[in-house]
């Protein structure tokens, strides 16, 4: 399926290019909030319309949307279904206790999208929303699908993380540190055009790139913690490489979903150990460290940032591990961004629940110097 459009809203803006170079500068968007006994954070900088947390979703949802659409030089009015994915939302901590799907329904509505698909699989949303998309382009159902994730920052996503004990103590995001110690929340919205290739070339569309393959599991073992095994991850893997027709091999950088937790990372690792084995070249980043933890738009944003790796050749560093663990055999970029070479890349999310969905991008277009890249 072909990728012809992106946009995304994070901690550190807005603008693809100029939030892709701030990662690749080891730039980090968590913060101490100003007066509050929260916990560091990578919140939006613009806190939308006063009002309830779901008139802010739709508004954070549209304005990021309509980014992607721009980017990709695409009407509203010629998309078939919107398919957006959020960790439940803000249906938690709205009094009119307003559905996931209510809230979809709204953002299609107000983009002028004339079909609309709702995901919540916990931190895999973003990540099950690009694969339910690309299969309805598969099945026949839909010839262009706007696909994304969603997550904003609410009381009762916080008071659960601290009941659980995931949130780092540190300060820091550290994936595959051997001192890891959790995670931190983010904020954030990403949304990307997914279409036939038939369509695209009708509309003589540029392409950015194509969703290959995708894959996904479950773990069954528990409401939160994965399978430390990492045996559901392999298979969520093995899957997106095999309807992709790719062999690891071809892999040239992950995107890992590099929690900073204890649990996470250790199943992750496994994962990559079982799959890649030792001698791998795949080149593992991940972004958290500085956008943080965004939930249910996680598998989104993440996948833009692999499509903005494999295009300019190089990924972003992990600002804060010093120590990888040494369950993990792949290449982490510890000391700066690292080049490399390859067009092919999977980026995968394990989210509450046991949900774990990878999928398998290449890049169509010429590297650019953009952030640092040859």
């Amino acid at each position: 399926m072909c990728i012809t459009g992106m946009g995304w809203t994070t901690a550190l803006g807005d603008d693809l290019d100029e939030v892709w170079k701030q990662l690749t500068d080891g730039r980090v968007g968590i913060r101490e909030p100003a007066g509050d006994a929260r916990p560091p954070a990578a919140l939006l900088t613009d806190d939308g319309p006063a009002g309830p947390p779901s008139e802010r979703q739709i508004a954070l949802a549209v304005t990021t949307a309509t980014a992607a659409l721009r980017d990709a030089g695409c009407p509203a009015g010629d998309v078939d279904t919107l398919v957006l994915g959020s960790s439940l939302g803000p249906h938690l901590d709205d009094a009119a206790e307003i559905s996931p799907h209510a809230l979809t329904s709204a953002v299609a509505e107000q983009l002028g999208v004339p079909g609309s698909v709702s995901v919540s699989t916990a931190c895999s949303s973003g990540a099950d929303a690009l694969a339910a998309g690309a299969a309805l382009l598969t099945g026949g159902e839909a010839e262009r699908c706007l696909c994304g994730g969603i997550d904003l920052l609410t009381e009762a996503k916080l008071l659960g993380h601290r009941a659980l004990g995931t949130l780092a103590a540190s300060g820091t995001v550290r994936p595959f540190d051997t001192d890891r110690d959790g995670t931190l929340f983010g904020e954030g919205a990403g949304f990307l055009l997914l279409e036939t290739r038939a369509a695209a070339t009708a509309r003589g569309a540029r392409i950015l790139g194509e969703l290959r393959g995708w894959g996904a599991s479950n773990d069954g073992t528990g409401p939160t913690a994965p399978d430390e095994s990492g045996a559901g991850a392999v298979l969520a893997v093995r899957r997106a490489l095999a309807q992709g027709g790719a062999d690891t091999q071809d892999i040239a950088v992950i995107n890992a979903h590099g929690t900073g937790t204890r649990a996470n990372d250790t199943a992750e690792a496994a994962c990559y150990a079982t799959v890649f084995g030792p001698g791998s070249r795949a080149l593992v980043f991940a972004t958290k460290p500085a956008l943080g933890h965004t939930l249910g738009a996680t598998g989104a944003l993440e996948a833009i940032a692999l499509l903005l790796a494999l295009r300019h050749g190089t990924v972003p560093p992990l600002p804060h591990t010093r120590t990888v663990m040494p369950e993990l055999a792949l290449a982490l970029p510890t000391d700066g961004p690292r080049e490399f070479t390859g067009s092919l890349g999977i980026s995968l999310t394990l989210g509450f629940g046991g949900f774990n969905t990878c999928l398998l991008l290449s890049a169509d277009e010429p590297r650019s110097t953009v952030g640092g890249a040859a």
